[in-house]
C-alpha cells in the first residue's frame, strides 16, 4: 500500500499577508482564521490594531522573527511583518479529491500571473467544476493578489494541491482521467470534440503553453475557434469558455 502523501499547511490554508489583507480577513465573519503570525519587531498602532482584531475574533497570535514571517509568507517585500492562515474548507490534496471522482478537473500549468489564477478560480468555481489543481510549484501561489483577482472566491474554491503540474498530470492519468490540453493550433475544438466524463483539462501559460513535463500526458489537444485575425485568448478567458461549455454539455 503506497504511503499517504504528506499534507502541507498550504494544502489546508490560504495565507494572506500584509496589514490590510490580514485585517480584512479578521473582519470577515464568513472566514475562519486559524492563526495570525506577527513579527516580534512589529509594534505601534498598526500592530495593536491587528492584535485587537485577533483578540475580538478569538484568533491566536504567534510572535516570530521578521525573517520567519517572510519565509512563511513567501513574499519578503510585501508581508509588512504579519500574515494570517485562513481555513480553506474546500481545499484538499489531489489524491484526496480523486478518491471522490470529481467529474471535471482543471490543471493549471505554468500560469504565474496572479490575476489570471484568481480569475480562473472564480470562473471554475462559478461553473461548478469538481476541482482546480493549483500546484505548489510553477504556478502563482494563492496570495492576496490572487484572492483579490478572484473577488474572495479563492478562499472557498475547490482547490486541489500537489507538488508540480507534471505530478498532477501523471496522477490524473493513473486515476483514469483523460487529459485534454488547450492549443490554438488544434484541429478539434472545445465545441465539437467528444469529451468523456470524468476528464481533466490542462491550461498552460500564455507565453510557453503547456510545459514539457505535462505534454506527454495529454491525450488530445483542443482549440477555441478564433475570428477577426485574433490568434488566441488570455488564459483566464479561455478557461471561462471551456468551463461554461462543460456546463452547457451537462444540462
Amino acid at each position: 500500500m503506497p504511503p499517504t502523501p504528506a499534507v502541507s499547511p498550504k494544502d489546508r490554508f490560504v495565507t494572506v499577508y500584509g496589514r490590510k489583507p490580514v485585517l480584512e480577513a479578521l473582519a470577515d465573519p464568513r472566514l475562519t482564521v486559524d492563526k495570525v503570525v506577527l513579527a516580534d519587531t512589529a509594534h505601534g498602532p498598526a500592530a495593536r490594531e491587528i492584535l485587537d482584531a485577533a483578540r475580538d475574533r478569538g484568533v491566536p497570535v504567534q510572535r516570530a522573527s521578521a525573517h520567519r514571517v517572510k519565509v512563511l509568507a513567501g513574499n519578503g517585500k510585501q508581508d509588512q511583518g504579519v500574515l494570517a492562515d485562513v481555513v480553506a474548507p474546500r481545499m484538499r490534496t489531489l489524491t484526496e479529491a480523486l478518491a471522490r471522482r470529481p467529474k471535471s478537473v482543471l490543471l493549471l500549468d505554468g500560469i504565474t500571473t496572479p490575476a489570471n489564477v484568481g480569475m480562473i478560480l472564480r470562473t471554475a468555481t462559478a461553473a461548478g467544476l469538481g476541482g482546480i489543481v493549483v500546484p505548489r510549484r510553477g504556478v502563482a501561489g494563492i496570495d492576496p493578489l490572487v484572492v483579490k483577482a478572484s473577488a474572495g472566491v479563492a478562499f472557498t474554491a475547490p482547490v486541489l494541491r500537489c507538488a508540480t503540474a507534471a505530478d498532477a498530470a501523471a496522477e490524473l492519468r493513473a486515476a483514469g482521467y483523460p487529459l485534454y490540453g488547450l492549443d490554438a493550433g488544434a484541429r478539434r475544438t472545445v465545441f465539437d470534440a467528444d469529451l468523456p466524463v470524468p476528464a481533466a483539462f490542462v491550461l498552460g501559460s500564455e507565453t510557453s503553453g503547456v510545459t514539457e513535463g505535462v505534454r506527454p500526458h495529454v491525450n488530445r489537444w483542443l482549440s477555441i475557434p478564433m475570428a477577426g485575425g485574433v490568434e488566441s485568448l488570455n488564459v483566464a478567458s479561455a478557461a471561462a469558455v471551456l468551463c461554461f461549455e462543460l456546463v452547457r454539455r451537462s444540462q
